[in-house]
């Protein structure tokens, strides 16, 4: 049996008139696998393909950390800057908190999601998390003794890209990132922006039938997710973190070494900038509404899997360990 014969058989469940995924596997700089399965919309018929754009959840963590090293390369900010220094309306418990801590989720900032009035409707924005968070003076636990995962961070860390560039955050990503990259239809997405091209919808398996899930009111808040993109651009983006075209050797090293240890998840990982790590992989999976997602990346090996799909269930980092062992 051939190898993509093989990755054909385990992403069976996805193929059909049923929401689908796109599947990436590089190996040595080149895609030896590129191939999408199933819907990317049921309700056009519109089959998932290599340039399908997926709603990417906290696969978009690694941008925004990288957003961050880059304003930190061009001397614009510094890692163990204050929090309060940038976003100076926080409340005195966040005094110890710095641009690392929010990067390795050990600032211990209360989450956001517990904070919203539970009957709200309309979206968050990432201005409004800091707005709810300027209410809360209390932490989990002091700055830097513990790890707890936090969207919130993430979205502070996106304004702080905005306070540091002058450009709003997703103008940051356009300009600094996704176009010197050649990621033409990648985007972090806002409803008043640029359409969305070759776009999957987010469905869920409700009463044996699928159901468009596609945005919740959280699914606007840009730093934690809220990044589009599809394999065929997250292969450039694989490729750019390799070499010096986008982030300095030294931002590099920073955002693969092991910062914390990850404690309250299922998977045994260290957290680096918007990475996991794992034994010899750096990866970081991306739940929301309708959409779960998974890169996996073995840089010894030269070997990336990615996994983007948009239905609710199943959770696809397994999936990608699966299809990563089918290569030297």
């Amino acid at each position: 049996m051939g190898v993509e014969t093989e990755i054909d058989r385990l992403m069976s469940a996805y193929q059909g008139r049923v929401p689908g995924a796109s599947v990436l596997v590089l190996h040595d700089g080149k895609a030896v696998v590129r191939k999408g399965y199933g819907m990317a919309n049921l309700e056009r018929g519109e089959v998932a393909t290599p340039q399908t754009n997926y709603r990417l959840a906290s696969v978009s963590k690694q941008f925004t950390a990288a957003a961050i090293l880059l304003l930190t390369q061009d001397g614009k900010l510094g890692l163990d800057d204050r929090l309060r220094d940038w976003l100076p309306a926080l409340p005195d418990a966040t005094e110890a908190i710095t641009i690392q801590h929010l990067l390795t989720h050990s600032s211990g900032l209360v989450d956001y999601e517990d904070l919203m009035d539970q009957d709200q409707t309309w979206q968050l924005r990432d201005q409004d998390v800091l707005h709810l968070l300027e209410g809360e003076n209390r932490l989990y636990f002091a700055a830097g003794s513990g790890y707890r995962y936090s969207n919130g961070g993430y979205a502070l860390l996106a304004l702080i890209v905005e306070k540091a560039s002058g450009k709003t955050f997703q103008q940051f990503l356009r300009e600094r990132i996704f176009l010197p990259l050649g990621m033409h239809n990648s985007q972090a997405h806002v409803a008043e922006g640029m359409e969305i091209a070759h776009r999957a919808y987010g469905y869920s398996e409700i009463d044996g039938a699928w159901q468009r899930t596609d945005q919740s009111n959280t699914s606007a808040v840009l730093g934690d997710g809220g990044i589009y993109s599809s394999i065929d651009d997250l292969a450039r983006w694989d490729a750019a973190l390799y070499d010096d075209r986008l982030l300095s050797d030294a931002s590099r090293k920073l955002a693969f070494q092991p910062h914390v240890q990850v404690t309250g998840e299922p998977y045994q990982a260290s957290y680096g900038y918007g990475w996991r790590i794992t034994g010899e992989t750096l990866w970081h999976s991306g739940e929301t509404i309708g959409f779960r997602n998974v890169i996996v990346r073995w840089p010894g090996r030269h070997l990336t899997v990615v996994v983007l799909s948009n239905r609710n269930d199943p959770e696809p980092y397994r999936l990608a360990l699966e299809i990563g062992s089918r290569f030297p």
